[in-house]
């Protein structure tokens, strides 16, 4: 019988790992902390609010989904999506962010929430 896992085939495969374990690093140490949230709402600025003051906002959908509704809070330098209107609760569910560059976005109500730092958030890690 052939043997099939041959000397470089482990190398290649430890070679990946390395790169891929450097990467996800240099990705994870290069995310700054945001200052600014942005919501948005049916592709629209809905408000601009700063990551450091403590607020509860209420964003209601008007329109075809007039009715609809996401409850998002900022606490403690994070936002999280504390209720919404949607039937899976998906952007309910995402947690809290507070690094630039994350959002939480919720497909059903059209609302996406997003933070950005210092450097205006044009760019993302990897086109750094």
């Amino acid at each position: 019988m052939k043997k099939y896992i041959r000397k470089a085939d482990i190398i290649l495969f430890i070679v990946l790992v390395v790169i891929g374990l450097a990467s996800t690093a240099f990705v994870l140490m290069s995310k700054s902390a945001g200052t600014t949230v942005y919501i948005e709402s049916a592709g629209e600025l809905y408000g601009k609010y700063s990551l450091f003051e403590d607020k509860e906002i209420k964003v209601e959908l008007e329109g075809s989904k007039a009715g609809s509704w996401n409850t998002v809070v900022i606490k403690d330098g994070e936002v999280y999506v504390k209720k919404a209107s949607c039937h899976n609760h998906v952007c309910v569910n995402s947690g809290h962010i507070s690094q630039s560059g994350e959002s939480i976005i919720c497909l059903p109500n059209k609302l996406v929430v997003r933070i950005e730092g210092k450097g205006g958030g044009d760019y993302d890690a990897v086109s750094n």
